[in-house]
């Protein structure tokens, strides 16, 4: 098994791109991670080849907002508007967001699970100017992890006596089973 890129390493020489002014958009398109750019809006401004593979689609530029994906989802299956997103949080709250997962439609249906790393930008007097995002595809491993906590309701639904509370916990592992199935069905790029 090849080993995975560590994403901290490859967020920080984007951001050492950046802060260099110099040709950072030929750093950013040679890393090995889909990374886009936005204003202080939320306005995609820069995306490399990577995210377009990721996504499935060629951001529009001027008029996507907050990611480079078409749709997103959480990882219980609810539909997350691209104003809730951890970019859009990142941009708003003015800090970093880490250890979020979502689950981004493609245009052709398929799924991939991601591990977004929105940073904001700050220029010398701390002044917001934009933020950077990476995304890491982590759709085996959400995969994996949505079919255990379907065991695991399953089990707890079979050990309980209250039907109300059965039914919730069926209804959640059929959820994750859902998502996970969909997961495991993505097309290749």
């Amino acid at each position: 098994m090849l080993a995975k890129p560590n994403p901290e390493a490859i967020l920080a020489t984007a951001l050492a791109a950046l802060s260099a002014d110099a040709d950072w958009r030929k750093v950013l398109d040679a890393l090995p991670a889909p990374i886009y750019v936005t204003d202080t809006e939320g306005s995609v401004t820069y995306w490399n080849q990577a995210c377009v593979e990721l996504a499935g689609r060629v951001p529009q530029l001027g008029s996507d907002r907050w990611c480079v994906t078409w749709k997103i989802y959480t990882t219980t299956g609810e539909f997350m508007p691209h104003a809730e997103c951890p970019m859009a949080q990142a941009i708003h709250q003015q800090r970093t967001i880490r250890d979020a997962v979502a689950i981004a439609l493609r245009p052709d249906g398929s799924r991939v699970a991601f591990c977004p790393y929105p940073t904001p930008l700050f220029d010398a007097k701390g002044k917001l100017t934009g933020a950077i995002n990476m995304l890491i595809d982590v759709t085996e491993e959400q995969s994996e992890a949505l079919h255990s906590q379907a065991e695991r309701c399953r089990r707890l639904a079979g050990a309980i006596y209250s039907r109300d509370s059965t039914s919730v916990l069926e209804d959640m592992a059929d959820g994750f089973e859902r998502t996970a199935a969909e997961l495991r069905k993505r097309q290749p790029n």
